[in-house]
């Protein structure tokens, strides 16, 4: 991602290609998000109506965010990771050739 300096503030912010590739990132770590909850339910043998009501949310949020279509918060991820006996692990790693 490339950040530039836009004059005369002291603000910065994204090239337009830039912009395209952070909305095509986010795309697919939704979709990829989605794909695997939808993989432990069906591991778990769960309908999407059992799964939601167990994470305490509505079927149509649960398909929503299986399709890719919703972005969780922290809290609905929790939740979810609760209702679907796993475990939630969040982590930054680093990136590039200098990564331990």
């Amino acid at each position: 991602m490339r950040l530039e300096r836009v004059a005369p503030s002291d603000s910065w912010e994204l090239t337009a290609t830039d912009e395209h590739a952070a909305v095509y990132e986010e795309a697919r770590a939704s979709l990829m998000l989605g794909q695997m909850v939808h993989d432990r339910r069906l591991e778990l043998g769960l309908t999407q109506a059992e799964l939601a009501q167990r994470a305490g949310m509505t079927q149509p949020q649960l398909s929503r965010l299986e399709s890719g279509g919703a972005t969780p918060t922290l809290p609905l991820l929790a939740r979810l990771a609760t209702a679907l006996n796993a475990d939630l692990d969040i982590a930054f790693r680093p990136h590039g050739p200098h990564a331990a």
